[in-house]
């Protein structure tokens, strides 16, 4: 699901709200989600009791999506930068572009969404936390928050905002909604100057936030002066 701000919300100036960390999380959310990791590990234990699952597949899997960083969500979109062929499939087909990297969707679509001057992009989900974990890894504890969850798409421009990200008035912020079956990836727009660069270069400068949509790729002040 998309949502689409074109303008801002008047509420978007009425108060102010803390810039958000990656650590940041309320208390109601660590209590409420406490008893996860109790319940996850007896579900593993029953399920390989029933014989649905072998203990050594569990372990392959997690040894699998431990392995899983922002670098590869990265380099997708280095190359797309620099692969105008490969960024046309990347955009028409996420889940088929990305097996060229080797990346697995398990099960999940992926859809990528291109940022522009006219559209700014932002991920979220607001149900639970649903995010494409084999392309960024983790997600980060805002992006399961209950504040980033319901405000991101109450009051988009608001939240970019405490992110550093100032969206014109005439851009239009479109708020994409991951489930279980549909994972998002915002592909930023590539940075001025840096048209000559190499993907490998390109990558350092895109980072998970990027790639959620919050944030904006740019280039160093040390880099930019030379």
């Amino acid at each position: 699901m998309a949502q689409e701000h074109s303008h801002d919300h008047p509420h978007d100036h009425d108060h102010d709200h803390p810039v958000l960390k990656y650590s940041d999380d309320s208390e109601h959310d660590y209590d409420e989600t406490a008893r996860y990791p109790l319940m996850a590990e007896a579900m593993r234990q029953l399920l390989i009791e029933k014989g649905v699952v072998d203990a050594d597949r569990v372990r392959d899997l997690v040894e699998f999506m431990d392995s899983r960083s922002e670098a590869i969500g990265a380099q997708i979109i280095a190359k797309a930068w620099t692969d105008a062929d490969y960024k046309k499939r990347l955009l028409e087909d996420g889940t088929k572009a990305v097996e060229e990297f080797d990346i697995p969707m398990l099960g999940a679509e992926l859809i990528v969404v291109e940022n522009t001057p006219d559209v700014h992009n932002m991920i979220v989900c607001t149900l639970c936390s649903c995010y494409p974990r084999t392309i960024l890894g983790l997600p980060p504890d805002w992006y399961k928050s209950k504040s980033y969850r319901s405000r991101a798409v109450i009051e988009p421009r608001a939240v970019l905002k405490e992110f550093g990200t100032d969206v014109a008035a005439d851009t239009a912020v479109r708020v994409h909604d991951s489930n279980a079956d549909m994972r998002y990836l915002v592909m930023p727009m590539q940075p001025e100057g840096t048209e000559d660069w190499s993907a490998d270069q390109l990558a350092d400068l895109i980072t998970r936030d990027c790639m959620i949509g919050v944030t904006r790729p740019s280039v160093p002040e040390t880099v930019a002066a030379e």
